[in-house]
């Protein structure tokens, strides 16, 4: 009994940071794309992820985890890359079609987890490797800012910025290819019995 209402909690400390991470999201859009203050924009990005960090450990530490938890982190993860991403788009610091790729792995998985719970299947199981390709693509993000200033700085950071991006880019598509392959398997599994317990996939 106990862990279903540990499942069912909402006023948690994890979930409490998860929604401060939320709320930084269109402040740093806004700063990206208003008054271009790249220096308060990383640091918007990098509150977001000493919470992101903060908040697993402490539902680790409290026996805080819940199932608003499990969901709300990772789509705060993915709208902060969406909102760099677009910004660095219109910026002209990365290429569009790199957008257009990047979106459009989100969509399909967003699809595909919807068409899984008609099925009877709870969400897709989180991989380290999209863990890693999120903290490579989080990270490039203000190096690349860094990178498009003049003088020392900026040429220093320009290509580790573009070497964050491009292994961020190839594990975030990879990461995407291997959810879409669990999708595929579950199909071929069949709808999940109302007498069953929902899995996850």
């Amino acid at each position: 009994m106990t862990g279903v209402i540990r499942q069912e909690r909402v006023l948690t400390v994890p979930n409490l940071l998860s929604v401060l991470r939320l709320a930084g999201v269109p402040l740093f859009l806004w700063l990206l794309l208003g008054p271009r203050a790249d220096g308060w924009a990383i640091l918007v990005l990098a509150v977001g992820g000493i919470t992101d960090w903060a908040d697993g450990k402490l539902a680790r530490l409290l026996d805080q985890y819940s199932r608003l938890g499990e969901l709300l982190d990772p789509a705060v993860d993915r709208l902060y890359i969406l909102s760099a991403l677009v910004a660095l788009g219109v910026r002209d610091i990365v290429p569009w079609w790199v957008v257009a790729v990047l979106v459009a792995r989100d969509l399909v998985l967003g699809l595909c987890v919807s068409v899984l719970r008609r099925n009877g299947y709870g969400p897709f199981p989180v991989i380290y490797l999209g863990k890693a390709a999120t903290f490579l693509l989080l990270y490039a993000f203000p190096i690349l800012l860094l990178g498009t200033r003049a003088g020392f700085w900026g040429e220093l950071a320009r290509p580790f910025g573009y070497a964050f991006a491009a292994w961020g880019v190839a594990l975030y598509l990879w990461s995407g290819l291997l959810y879409f392959a669990q999708f595929v398997l579950a199909m071929r599994a069949g709808p999940v019995r109302s007498e069953d317990p929902r899995p996850e996939v």
